[in-house]
């Protein structure tokens, strides 16, 4: 569960820092590299649920 969280943390930030040159300063390829990390956050967060789902019904 540690690792997993370390892992969204850190595709988080690299997300963020995507997402804001796109907006801010108009960077096409880093829309890009945001909405690829967009994908990979929602399989995170789908693992992330069901490790949860498993350590509730202990």
């Amino acid at each position: 569960m540690k690792e997993l969280f370390d892992n969204i943390q850190a595709k988080m930030i690299e997300f963020s820092k995507d997402l804001n040159l796109n907006v801010n300063k108009g960077n096409k390829s880093a829309g890009v590299r945001a909405r690829k990390a967009s994908l990979e956050l929602e399989k995170m967060f789908k693992e992330y649920r069901k490790v949860s789902l498993k350590m509730a019904k202990k």
